[in-house]
Order: structure tokens, then sequence, then C-alpha cells
């Protein structure tokens, strides 16, 4: 009988520790998520990856400087190529980057 209930609970441990791992793992990957431009928000922020890209008619205001590493939205070091931004949610964005979002630190 004791070796019946050991056996249950070293299988009910062994696949509690699997499912932990399994659901790191996604939550990583979602954690991961890049921004794509054609993305709504991102589209409607006029975001690119690479400042140097932005139209300079369409954002007169816009200048190569501005980088989404250097904004208040950046939510990583500016060391990281990509990292998180609170205009776009669990996605991140790249280092030099940009959208119409972006103020001065």
């Amino acid at each position: 009988m004791m070796n019946a209930i050991s056996s249950n609970r070293r299988v009910f441990m062994l696949r509690v520790a699997a499912a932990g791992t399994v659901l790191g793992a996604a939550t990583g990957a979602r954690a991961q998520a890049k921004v794509d431009e054609a993305d709504e928000t991102a589209v409607a922020l006029g975001y690119k990856h690479d400042t140097t890209k932005v139209d300079a008619k369409k954002y007169p205001a816009h200048s190569a400087e501005q980088k989404c590493h250097n904004c208040q939205f950046w939510q990583g070091s500016q060391t990281d190529a990509w990292a998180g931004c609170a205009m776009f949610g669990r996605k991140q964005i790249a280092t030099n980057g940009w959208c119409t979002a972006w103020r001065k630190v």
C-alpha cells in the first residue's frame, strides 16, 4: 500500500513539474512577441522598427535622434535590442524604432 501511494505521489509531482515547465515556456514565448509594423496599433502610431525609415513628410516633427530606447515609454535598458513599451502591451519593440507616442526621457 505504501509503495502505491509513494508511486502516485511521484507521478503527480513529475506532472506538476512538467506542467510548470510548459507554462513557463509559453509565457516566455508570449513575452518575446515582437510588434509587426502592420499591426493595428503600430499603424495607428506610425511605428517603424528603424527610425531612419519614418516618412518625414507624414511625420515632420520626427528626428533621427528619436528612438524607442530614449523614449519614456521604453521598458528595457539602452543595450536591449528589443523590449517592452507601454504603448504596445506585451509585444516588444525595436531599440532603434520610433512611433508618434515618442516622448523624451
